[in-house]
């Protein structure tokens, strides 16, 4: 008796874990795209500080940008209407584990495609290409990425490409590291360090509503922009690749680049 006692207590222990390991592989291998599709909705993780990009309009209390414009068209492609696009604020260091921990679905957020990241998230075709460079006030000293040295201080934001980028294609300046674009500008205004970098486009945004910095030396990377999602989720990748497609197709894509760079491209030439 004792006996088959003790061989059912194994058998409902053996079940047990049988449907806790299930349960266990669902959950990491619950697909996003189901998710978004049962939801009716797409929550992107963008940022709030970067003009042009993403920036809060305190007006209406919603961001806006061409990150923003492109979620709303890709969420279009994808769901029917933009209206099903909500937004969650990111920052560089805090994107990533919001994707991973489920608070976001994708991440959309000037964010660069490298092998590092790679190894994260999963990354869409590039849908903007960028390249690092230098913002500096009129009349600085430092005209290019070789002026940079150990009197020099670089200001760039944690979590972000371009502090290992400057690290490497300036091994001699210091760079100090804050928590957002709007930290480093504030610094350089207070002579706390001697440039900014990270892509052209974010610093024409600082460049643009700041007339007394301007950019500097040209761009010393490559830095294409992609959509992250978490790892293994292939179906979701294809969609907004195919929706990346189409929009470009259309023309949205084109009318959205218009709308937010057309002045600043001016301004430049």
């Amino acid at each position: 008796m004792k006996r088959n006692q003790n061989q059912w207590f194994y058998f409902i222990i053996f079940c047990l874990l049988l449907i806790l390991s299930s349960c266990g592989k669902k959950l990491s291998e619950e697909s996003t795209l189901k998710r978004v599709e049962q939801s009716d909705q797409i929550v992107w993780g963008v940022k709030n500080d970067t003009r042009l990009f993403g920036l809060m309009n305190i007006k209406t209390g919603q961001p806006e940008g061409f990150d923003i414009d492109i979620a709303r068209a890709l969420t279009k492609e994808i769901l029917g209407d933009e209206k099903k696009a909500s937004f969650v604020e990111v920052i560089s260091k805090t994107r990533i584990p919001l994707l991973k921990n489920g608070n976001i679905d994708t991440i959309i957020a000037t964010m660069t495609i490298t092998p590092e990241r790679a190894k994260q998230v999963d990354f869409s075709d590039a849908y903007y290409h960028a390249g690092q460079t230098l913002l500096v006030k009129k009349g600085s000293k430092i005209h290019s990425i070789k002026d940079l040295n150990e009197k020099t201080t670089v200001l760039a934001v944690k979590g972000s490409a371009s502090t290992v980028n400057i690290r490497k294609a300036a091994p001699l300046a210091k760079v100090l590291d804050l928590e957002s674009y709007a930290e480093c500008f504030t610094a350089l205004k207070s002579n706390q360090g001697d440039a900014i970098t990270t892509d052209n486009t974010i610093l024409m945004g600082i460049s643009e509503e700041n007339p007394g910095y301007v950019l500097t030396g040209g761009n010393f990377t490559k830095e294409p922009y992609g959509i992250a999602v978490k790892k293994g989720q292939e179906e979701f990748v294809k969609k907004l690749n195919q929706a990346l497609k189409n929009i470009r197709k259309n023309g949205e894509y084109e009318r959205i680049y218009k709308k937010w760079f057309a002045k600043i491209l001016r301004m430049m030439q």
